[in-house]
């Protein structure tokens, strides 16, 4: 077994402890493996020991390794590809075309970009709203006051259908301040589901914070280093 193998089951083994601790189905609970920096050779291993879903946070890297992996003969069954970094809108057209999920949309411009630009043999393109919970400057998403008013925005538009939701909460050893976001998050995530019947997925939850966000109702965890080890940003 390779170590990145050992390493992908101790991660789905931590989100079945999580799910357990918090009185859920470990089934309610889906994997991202964010594979940015890592070559396609290391997303090939991550599929051989099961997983199906990866998320790319850089578009020109997320696509060459979604053409390698396309082209090649091993992969048999579909992988689920989702961009989760900022988008501008030079680069729209290409995860149109080429991703199956969009988890940073804060801004209706670019959702409507995607819409535009999504073929229609591809269907309609998996879209989640990202929300800044902490108010952080530095960091992309909508307020949370503003989230209604882009759901109402995003789910009218033809090509695109809205999941859910998505956060990166600032890091912090404090678990109460963690389960305070994470709550306001799911309550959120509760509110837009009574509006819209496509919205399944509340992605929050890192290695870091990923059990916290279990206990507060995540759908999906975003786990990289974790997974593939230390990040590469030289290349």
């Amino acid at each position: 077994m390779s170590t990145l193998t050992k390493q992908l089951t101790k991660v789905l083994s931590q989100i079945e402890q999580a799910a357990a601790a918090a009185n859920r189905d470990k089934h309610e609970i889906n994997l991202l493996a964010v594979s940015k920096t890592k070559p396609a050779e290391q997303i090939k291993l991550a599929y051989a020991a099961g997983q199906r879903r990866f998320g790319e946070n850089y578009v020109q890297e997320g696509i060459e390794k979604i053409q390698a992996l396309r082209q090649d003969a091993d992969i048999t069954q579909p992988i689920e590809w989702h961009f989760i970094g900022p988008l501008q809108s030079n680069k729209s057209k290409l995860v149109a075309e080429h991703f199956d999920w969009v988890q940073s949309i804060d801004r209706l411009k670019i959702a409507q970009r995607l819409s535009n630009q999504r073929p229609a043999e591809l269907g309609p393109l998996n879209i989640c709203l990202q929300v800044n919970i902490s108010g952080e400057a530095s960091k992309s998403g909508t307020t949370l006051s503003q989230v209604i008013e882009l759901a109402s925005q995003v789910s009218e538009l033809p090509q695109l259908k809205l999941r859910g939701i998505m956060a990166i909460p600032a890091p912090t050893d404090d678990v109460n301040a963690l389960n305070n976001s994470f709550a306001q998050l799911h309550r959120l995530y509760l509110q837009l589901q009574q509006n819209y019947p496509d919205i399944d997925t509340l992605s929050m939850g890192m290695s870091g914070d990923m059990s916290v966000a279990i206990a507060n109702g995540s759908t999906m965890v975003r786990v990289g280093t974790a997974i593939f080890g230390a990040r590469n940003y030289q290349n």
